[in-house]
């Protein structure tokens, strides 16, 4: 997409223009390109807070193409993303939603946590993520075309979300799928001292304490310790909060409320710090 086209759709405001800090964990960005050049939708799977949303940044930077990002919730409406009727000075006027933009303008549409969203909504986004690349405007009869540069990208988290909020087998196969992980140690305490600013040693401390607090999913815990939780900790400790206050704060405490777990992950912070 030429500038005067950017500038024609507004598509300006919606581009990266900072290069975001992603850190490749295997073949992803290599795939996503080969996707995107083929015009082929992409879902991205993984755990809360492994850094799905920080990829799709990096990815929008590298092509140069504008990210619009939805985060779906259970009241999000087909008409939240396609758009719906205002009362504006008196006149009745259309507004695109942030689906409806994205195709027109070719940009990156990004719906995070698609599962979160009501099950009819979905369905909006099927002709999207086939060979017809359209998408259809009950509300005002149009048909839009998507713009060559348009790309749907989907994410959720199936190791955490139920039965009933699973996706689709009828939008799954529309996609072509990235796994996410937690990264290897090493690669995780190396995000952890450049997104936080501790030095490599507390990183390390850091990225044992969340290998250990995963090991606890098997004793309930919902989720496990992200890589987000674990910089979230590192910021406050290069701000001379105490080690062990730092991640009751910003680790322990944002994972459960459960009595017994909170002690046996406070057990492990005394072992560490």
């Amino acid at each position: 997409m030429g500038g005067h086209d950017l500038k024609q759709g507004g598509a300006e405001h919606y581009l990266i223009k900072n290069e975001p800090f992603y850190l490749s964990i295997a073949d992803e960005k290599a795939l996503f390109l080969a996707a995107a050049d083929a015009r082929l939708p992409v879902v991205l799977k993984g755990p809360t807070g492994c850094g799905k949303t920080r990829f799709v940044e990096a990815m929008a930077f590298a092509l140069g193409r504008p990210l619009i990002t939805v985060s779906c919730h259970e009241d999000l409406f087909a008409s939240d993303l396609t758009g719906r009727y205002l009362i504006a000075g008196g006149q009745t006027i259309w507004a695109d939603g942030p689906l409806t933009k994205a195709v027109r303008m070719g940009a990156l549409c990004y719906l995070d946590e698609v599962v979160e969203a009501r099950k009819d909504t979905t369905v909006v986004i099927h002709p999207l993520a086939d060979e017809r690349r359209t998408l259809n405007i009950e509300k005002t009869g149009e048909v839009i075309a998507a713009h060559p540069d348009f790309l749907l990208v989907l994410s959720y988290n199936p190791g955490y979300q139920s039965v009933m909020k699973d996706l689709k087998q009828s939008t799954r196969q529309r996609f072509v799928s990235l796994c996410f992980d937690y990264p290897a140690p090493e690669k995780e305490i190396a995000i952890v001292v450049k997104e936080s600013g501790v030095d490599e040693k507390t990183a390390g401390l850091l990225v044992m304490l969340g290998t250990k607090i995963r090991n606890l999913r098997e004793q309930g815990l919902a989720e496990g310790a992200s890589t987000r939780l674990l910089i979230y900790a590192g910021a406050l400790i290069a701000r001379n909060v105490p080690p062990r206050a730092a991640c009751r704060a910003a680790v322990c405490e944002p994972l459960t409320d459960d009595a017994g777990l909170l002690e046996t992950m406070d057990e492990i912070l005394c072992d560490l710090f």
